[in-house]
C-alpha cells in the first residue's frame, strides 16, 4: 500500500497512531530499510507465515489501542517452530485480552527474528519553536537509562547526519568497542538523510520513534517503529 493510501485509511478510521505494519511500509517507501513485517489474522496464518519467513520468528499483537505492546504480554521473540508460534499466538490474545479487554485486535505481526546488532535510536519529534528534529542515539535499554541522544533541525545534510553520530557518548560502540564489529556508519548516515527527507515531504506526520534499529558492519535494519500522526 501507498504512503497516501495508508495515511488516508488512518484519517478515514480517526487514528493518529500508525499500526507497526503501516509505519514500517511508511518507511520502507522512503527508502529505509525495515524488517519484513506482516498481518496474521489467525493462528493458522501466523504458523504459515512464520514457515516463509522461517524460524526463528517474532509474533507482536496488532491493535491500534495497544501501543505498548510488552507491557501487554504481546509480544514473543525467538519463537522457533510451529508449536511454538501456536502457544506464542494464544498467549498473546489471552495476555491482550486481558490487559487490555476493550481493545481492537486484529491479529499478530510476524517477523524474522533479527540477527543481533549494534542497538540504535532513530526518529523525529516536532518542537513548539522550531518544528520537526530528527534523533538519533544509542538505542534499546540505552536510550531509557543514559538518554544519549544528539538532535538536528529538519532538513539535514551530510555533515550534519556525520556530527549526530560523533556527538553521542557511545560513539565507541559503534567503533567496534572490545572486539564488536563496527556499525557501518555511512549506512547510518544515509538512513538519517533519508528520514530527514521523509519527514520534510510528509508534513502530517507527529513523532517516529525507530526503536531498535540493528546496526552492523554491512548496513542497518529497522526492527520496531512507531508513527504518530497530527491531530486532523
Amino acid at each position: 500500500m501507498k504512503a497516501n493510501e495508508i495515511l488516508a485509511r488512518a484519517r478515514q478510521e480517526n487514528r493518529t497512531i500508525l499500526k507497526e505494519i503501516e509505519a514500517k511500509q511508511l518507511l520502507m517507501e522512503a527508502g529505509i530499510n525495515c524488517m519484513d513485517t506482516r498481518l496474521a489474522p489467525t493462528k493458522d496464518a501466523a504458523v504459515k507465515l512464520s514457515e516463509q519467513f522461517a524460524y526463528p520468528v517474532v509474533l507482536k499483537i496488532s491493535s491500534v489501542d495497544i501501543t505498548h505492546k510488552s507491557d501487554a504480554g504481546g509480544v514473543k521473540v525467538n519463537v522457533k517452530n510451529k508449536a511454538e508460534v501456536e502457544d506464542a499466538f494464544d498467549a498473546i490474545m489471552r495476555s491482550c485480552k486481558a490487559a487490555a479487554p476493550t481493545a481492537r485486535i486484529e491479529g499478530v505481526s510476524v517477523q524474522r527474528m533479527a540477527k543481533p546488532g549494534i542497538e540504535v535510536i532513530m526518529g523525529m519529534i516536532k518542537d513548539p519553536s522550531f518544528g520537526p528534529v530528527i534523533m538519533f542515539g544509542l538505542g534499546g535499554v540505552f536510550v531509557e537509562v543514559l538518554k544519549d541522544v544528539a538532535f538536528r533541525i529538519v532538513p539535514i545534510e551530510k555533515s550534519d547526519a556525520g556530527d549526530m553520530i560523533n556527538e553521542i557518548k557511545g560513539k565507541k560502540l559503534l567503533e567496534g568497542y572490545r572486539g564488536q564489529e563496527p556499525a557501518d556508519v555511512v549506512y547510518l548516515q544515509q538512513m538519517l538523510l533519508k528520514l530527514s527527507d521523509f519527514v520534510n515531504t510528509t508534513t502530517e506526520i507527529e513523532e517516529i520513534d525507530m526503536n531498535p534499529v540493528f546496526a552492523y558492519k554491512d548496513g542497518a535494519v529497522v526492527v520496531d517503529a512507531r508513527i504518530i500522526l497530527s491531530a486532523a
